[in-house]
């Protein structure tokens, strides 16, 4: 028993000793995520279409017993008790069947719309690890930017309080920096309580209680799409996207119902054989007759006239055909349309971050002149609060614009069906641990 508590302890122990990085979140978000459970039982049952159909082309085999106790009575003779017993086998083998044949092709390409779809639950598993993360990531660096911003306040006011007391400020500065420091708790109760959010929502993804994660370098630089041309990435996507390949899938699919509504009244001929074996009892002395007979043919069956009901699905199966090839037209659409999206996503997402990253340093050197010039008594203490907040904002700016880009660099691969768990621990050699 203490041995099983050890064990239990020892497991528990690297969660709190050392941070999670992607791979880590995606490995237990992919033993524990409903959602993805779900698709890989949507997986598993979509496989045995195949083998249900391929039934179809088989032989049916059947075997039918009975034993009976018979009373009889008539005007004409003496009351009769007699027992009969016996048993059959019948074997019947479809030789031509279209309503088969098609539906064993219908079967081969539902295994492929199975495959098609758990890959798709695959990758949507990726981005939402992604997406989490890095809003967990996102949300700590907000509620430090409220921390910092609130403690450079709370310095400025104590500076302002006590150069005030000794006559060197006047209070103006002192309400300033006061009015700051209220106004600083409200963006601080709300970064605090937008991180308990997103941090339940990464429990809910992995099943247990969110690690500390490994944080994004602040000198890593972000790769640009390879290839480096859009119009490759939307032509790429619109033939090899996973929401394209289930709806060309789903369009083979209806295709192939149509051909099958119509073999309907089509005749069809099976191989039958059968076997039979009755034996009956012996009645006031007479023995009655046993009988063994087999037969072994072709049956043809044509119901060439059903109402009107073969006519009735086909047209069914046409309008559903005719949905499925709209259908694949719009995943064409929205691939080459998510493709793009990601690909400036990136693009302008990389922009905004070189931009970003120079905007900090300036915001750096502003802030260090403004205390400068406090310090000789040309700037005031309001000023130094401005320019500390605009660098915090700053900081804030550049750390969402790089979670953004490397989010878009994943949907872009995604929308392509290039993305893996590989691409996570691409991903995990711009992290840091966290301390």
């Amino acid at each position: 028993m203490h041995l099983k508590l050890l064990i239990v302890m020892l497991m528990t122990v690297p969660w709190t000793a050392h941070a999670a990085n992607l791979g880590d979140v995606y490995k237990l978000a992919r033993q524990h995520d409903p959602v993805y459970a779900a698709a890989y039982a949507s997986y598993k049952a979509g496989l045995e279409r195949l083998p249900q159909s391929q039934a179809l082309l088989r032989p049916t085999v059947g075997l039918s017993a009975a034993l009976r106790h018979n009373e009889s009575d008539t005007s004409v003779s003496s009351s009769d008790s007699y027992n009969t017993h016996g048993f059959g086998l019948s074997l019947q083998q479809p030789v031509y069947r279209k309503q088969n044949l098609e539906t064993y092709e219908q079967g081969k390409l539902q295994v492929l719309l199975a495959e098609s779809q758990l890959k798709g639950a695959e990758q949507d598993l990726i981005l939402r690890v992604a997406k989490t993360y890095f809003d967990v990531l996102q949300a700590q660096d907000n509620l430090g930017t409220s921390e910092a911003q609130k403690k450079a306040i709370a310095e400025q006011l104590a500076q302002a309080k006590f150069s005030f007391e000794v006559g060197a400020a006047t209070i103006t500065d002192t309400h300033e920096a006061q009015a700051r420091s209220d106004l600083a708790l409200a963006p601080e109760i709300a970064a605090r309580n937008d991180l308990a959010v997103k941090r339940q929502l990464l429990e809910k993804l992995i099943g247990a209680s969110a690690p500390k994660l490994d944080t994004l370098a602040r000198d890593a630089k972000l790769p640009a799409p390879d290839p480096d041309d859009i119009e490759k990435w939307v032509t790429h996507s619109q033939e090899s996207s996973l929401a394209v390949a289930i709806s060309r899938t789903a369009e083979e699919i209806a295709r192939r119902e149509v051909a099958k509504q119509r073999a309907g009244g089509l005749p069809t001929v099976d191989l039958v054989a059968s076997y039979s074996d009755n034996r009956n009892g012996v009645s006031s002395g007479v023995s009655k007759v046993d009988s063994k007979s087999a037969q072994l043919g072709l049956e043809l069956a044509w119901a060439f006239y059903q109402g009107g009901a073969v006519d009735s699905r086909v047209r069914e199966a046409q309008a559903n055909h005719e949905k499925a090839r709209f259908e694949l037209d719009e995943a064409k659409l929205v691939a080459a349309l998510d493709a793009r999206n990601a690909f400036l996503g990136v693009a302008s997402g990389n922009a905004r971050s070189q931009a970003l990253a120079q905007a900090v340093v300036s915001s750096e050197s502003q802030l260090q002149s403004t205390k400068l010039g406090l310090e000789v008594g040309v700037r005031t203490r309001v000023d130094v609060l401005n320019a500390q907040q605009q660098l915090f904002a700053a900081q804030r700016d550049l750390a969402a614009a790089r979670y953004e880009t490397i989010k878009s660099g994943l949907a872009l691969k995604a929308a392509a069906a290039a993305l893996t768990e590989a691409d996570l621990a691409a991903m995990d050699a711009f992290l840091k641990t966290a301390k």
